[in-house]
Parts: C-alpha cells; structure tokens; sequence
C-alpha cells in the first residue's frame, strides 16, 4: 500500500493513498473465514458454514470491515511516516477525498496534533488595572439597608387603615366556584403590602382595610401559575385583618454587627470592613469580567502565531452556526436549504471568531500547565450546586442536565481560565 504524507502545517498533514482492490478482496476473505467458524447457520454445524453462504449473507458488512481495516492500516502508516505521536493526535480525522474507482478507493485523510508554542513572555501582555475601593457612602448605604432587613416589625401605637408597605397580620381562605381549594388557607400570616408575593391584585386590595374588618377578595391565578389546577382560575380569598405591624428603626451599631457575623466579639468598625470587601470584590469581579478578561484573552490571542487544528476550528464554527441557527426563523433557515453558497458564506463569517475562540483555549491550556493550574471534578460540581442554591434551582436537576448535555468540560475550562488569570493578574486570595 502507497501512502503518501503532505504536512500542511504544523498541526495539520494530509494523508493519501489508495485501498486497492485486491487488498480490500483478501481483507473480505480473511474476515469471512473468522466469522464462519463463529457464526450458527441454520442446515450447518457450528464451525462448519461455507466461507461462499457467509459472504451471500453478510456481503455488505464484510465489505464495510474491510474497508475500515484497510483505511486503519493506511492512516496508521501514514501517522508513523510523519513521526507523529498518536498520542498527539486531537478530534477525528477528516475525509477530503473518498472515491471509489476500478483500481479501488482513492482517499485523502486530513490528521490534526495538538499545536505547541513558545510561551516565552506571556506576562508581557497582562494589563495594568486599579483594584477598585469602595466609596465610604456605599458602604453606609449598605449598612443601613443591611439594619432595615434586621428591623423587628412590631403593632403600630394608633389603629388605622392599611397603607402600601405595611407589614400586615392576616387570616384567608381561598375558594373556587365556592369550593375551598388545598394550600389557599392561612391564620395570622404576615404579608408585606406591595412585596409581590401574592398572586397579582390581592396585595392591592388589603390597602384600606380596617382592623378586624372582613372582607371578599376577588383575584384571578395566572395562566402560567406553577398549579394547573388553580392557573388561569377565579378565586374568592375571605380576609380577616387582624394587625398593622411598622418597621422599627434601623440600629447601626455594634450589635447589629455581631448579629449579622454571629460573633459576640465583632464591632462596627469590623462589619463596615466586611462590607467594603464584599462591595469590592462585587465591583473587581464586574471590572474583570466586562474589561480586564477580554483584553488578557485578546493580548493573549495577538501576542502567540501558531497553526490550529483544522478539525477544531470547524467544530467552533459548527457550533457558532448553531447559536445562530438556533435564533433564526423557519423562513431564514428554509433560505439556507441546498443553498452551499449561503451556507459558505455563513460559516465564512463567524470563521475568524471561531480561530480567536479555539486560540485561546489551547493559550489557556498550556498557560495553566505551566502555572501548576488545575481544577478537580468536585470543584466544579460544587461550584454548579453553589450557583443553582443562589438562584432558587434544584442542584441536583442542574447537575444532572450538564452531566446529560455534555457541558461540564465546558464549566471546566471556564473555571481554569478564571483561576489561570486571577494568578496572572495578582488576584489569588
């Protein structure tokens, strides 16, 4: 078997030759033989079926394995005539050619390898930035919000009707076409007016009730309320008011701060500190996203010339394509069918972004090989179950879903690259 190797470039060769005929024959024959000793035949002993009834059979399939057993040994010499490493070797192999003709099938094989670089001045691109400090009103205002939350409610000195933002002490019971429905009952429940948290229009009619008054509240659940039973329902709530409870004044003061730090030895000063460091790092983290992060990628991207595996860089365009076809109407996406010129000239545009994109994992990757960068599968678990508490989700359903969905390598990356550049950038704790 001829092969022959043209390196494209560093990362890159092409790897031809022909699957002859007679090569493809004898693999059929070869292969035949192995499965008429393993097969059962009806009319035959086992063992003991013509080698001539399994090809009548099993055609088809002989031809397949034969082919990708010849392709096999063709790709593998031609890697070994390149001296590559088949460890190197990234994604799968890509068919610029596959002809069938009389002598046999004429392929061409474009083989990929993880591209290397000189990482040599690397730091010379970090940027220069200033650690933003907060501003000792913010850190006042905070204060005063974090005291308000922490503010005891308590029955106000002088009886009067309800006003928006009084915290009230309610009784209700839900009715459906006068049938008490589960969950809509409830005995001195306290509910802030004007927090949202009822369904739309109840909150609006407690406004003007008077202490002890009884009355009808008519509302109507939304269609998308998470009860099907009730969503898109008429109710009729029986209110009782019972209290009017107002906010105590906020205290700013020592107390307050060993409350909120559960430590009976903090201090004011000590949660004001606190509270700047947390508005600092809320304020860095937003700098670092919006501004220092795509400068270091786009520095990092300028500053290293080296040659990308092709098959990468089109799986980076494959998937740019789908974010944009996934936001395409029918109409644009039916303009796009047996249209190759179209869809050139769409895969053309998002191409050098795709380059960029692929660029700089490869930068990342070696960067935090160099600087002993890593992080475990439980880190990156238990950031995913952190992000799902904070936004009211079920962990373990989120989890699930990456895992399903194959985007945790992703997660991954992301937190390598954050944890790579926060050591570039000076940030570690």
């Amino acid at each position: 078997m001829k092969v022959t190797v043209n390196k494209v470039d560093d990362a890159n060769i092409i790897i031809s030759g022909t699957l002859d005929n007679d090569v493809i024959a004898k693999s059929i024959d070869k292969l035949a033989k192995q499965a008429a000793k393993e097969i059962k035949v009806d009319g035959f002993r086992a063992g003991k079926v013509p080698v001539s009834v399994v090809k009548q059979m099993h055609g088809d399939k002989l031809a397949q394995d034969a082919e990708s057993e010849a392709l096999r040994e063709l790709i593998d010499a031609g890697i070994k005539e390149a001296g590559i490493n088949p460890a190197d070797m990234i994604g799968e192999p890509s068919f610029k050619k596959y002809d069938k003709t009389d002598a046999g099938i004429e392929v061409e094989i474009e083989i990929s390898t993880r591209p290397t670089f000189d990482m040599e001045g690397y730091m010379d691109v970090v940027p220069a930035f200033d650690k933003p400090k907060a501003d000792p009103k913010e850190v006042e205002a905070k204060l005063e919000e974090m005291a308000k939350e922490q503010a005891p409610y308590e029955k106000i000195a002088r009886k009067r009707m309800v006003r928006d933002g009084d915290m009230t002490l309610i009784d209700f019971e839900g009715f459906i076409d006068g049938i008490a429905f589960d969950g809509g009952k409830a005995e001195k429940f306290q509910l802030k007016i004007g927090s949202g948290s009822f369904i739309p229009g109840f909150e609006d009619q407690i406004i003007g009730m008077k202490y002890d008054e009884q009355k009808d509240i008519v509302v109507t659940f939304p269609e998308a309320y998470q009860s099907k039973e009730l969503a898109g329902k008429e109710a009729t709530f029986k209110v009782t008011l019972h209290e009017i409870q107002e906010q105590k004044a906020a205290e700013i003061d020592d107390a307050l701060a060993q409350k909120l730090l559960n430590d009976e030895k903090a201090t004011l000063d000590t949660l004001k500190e606190k509270v700047a460091e947390q508005i600092e790092a809320q304020a860095l983290s937003k700098v670092y996203n919006e501004e220092i992060k795509p400068k270091l990628i786009e520095a990092l991207v300028n500053k290293f010339d080296f040659a990308l595996p092709n098959n990468i860089v089109e799986q980076e365009i494959d998937a740019k394509i789908n974010a944009k076809a996934q936001e395409m109407s029918e109409e644009e996406l039916a303009s796009y069918k047996d249209n190759e010129e179209k869809i050139n000239e769409l895969r053309n545009s998002v191409r050098e972004e795709a380059v960029a994109s692929v660029k700089a994992t490869f930068i990342v990757d070696a960067l935090a090989k160099k600087e002993e960068v890593a992080v475990d599968d439980q880190e990156v678990s238990q950031a995913i179950y952190y992000e799902a508490m904070m936004s009211g989700q079920d962990p373990q359903q989120v989890i699930k879903y990456y895992q399903e969905n194959n985007l945790l390598p992703a997660v991954k990356m992301g937190m390598i690259e954050d944890k790579l550049f926060g050591k570039m950038l000076g940030l570690e704790n």
